[in-house]
């Protein structure tokens, strides 16, 4: 009788340590997708700035129509490899897409700012500023929110990778979750040359 018990107790530990693993790996897997549509948001907010800049940079940037269509080109293209990674943020596919796409309009909206230099009116226009600044702010909530979703995949990795967790994510399938990575070349990580 006694042996009953004690297995029954051993039996009931070893179910409780695997509940209390599982719902460990639950709990960091939401937080880093809870991180990740973070990310989502601000990248929206962006994306729908985006239309807004062009259409006031196309007043004065006429001969510059080739930027502009570059532009909202590769903010389609983020839109798109954004949604793709707004269905499985555990993906390295679609993070890697995400990245290539968000480096890509990053770019591209460099070289807009760059060309509106050459046109003071664009740069004095208040439409312009104003959605500058916000674009400026949103990048900066864009950073904070990756850098927050990163942490939070880094601890579920973390806890996938170490006992317990690592029995339980073998039993129920769990699986690594895709760090959201900078794709810049060499040429783009140089330090900005300027000139006075």
């Amino acid at each position: 009788m006694t042996a009953v018990l004690v297995l029954l107790g051993v039996v009931f530990l070893v179910l409780f340590w695997a509940v209390g693993a599982y719902n460990r790996l639950v709990s960091l897997r939401n937080q880093f997708n809870n991180a990740f549509s973070q990310i989502d948001v601000q990248l929206k907010r962006r994306y729908d700035l985006i239309p807004n800049l062009v259409e006031t940079a196309k007043a004065y940037m006429k001969h510059e129509s080739q930027t502009l269509e570059a532009v909202i080109q590769a903010r389609n293209q983020a839109v798109a490899a954004n949604a793709q990674a707004v269905t499985d943020p555990a993906s390295a596919t679609a993070m890697q897409q995400m990245a290539s796409a968000e480096g890509a309009l990053g770019m591209s909206l460099g070289k807009l700012f760059a060309l509106s230099e050459a046109y003071p009116d664009l740069k004095a226009n208040q439409n312009m500023m104003q959605l500058t600044e916000e674009l400026t702010s949103t990048e900066n909530r864009i950073a904070f929110s990756r850098q927050a979703f990163n942490d939070a995949v880094m601890v579920y990795n973390t806890a996938l990778e170490q006992f317990p967790g690592s029995v339980i994510a073998t039993i129920v399938a769990f699986k690594h979750a895709e760090l959201l990575q900078a794709t810049e070349s060499p040429q783009e990580r140089k330090a900005v040359k300027v000139a006075f």
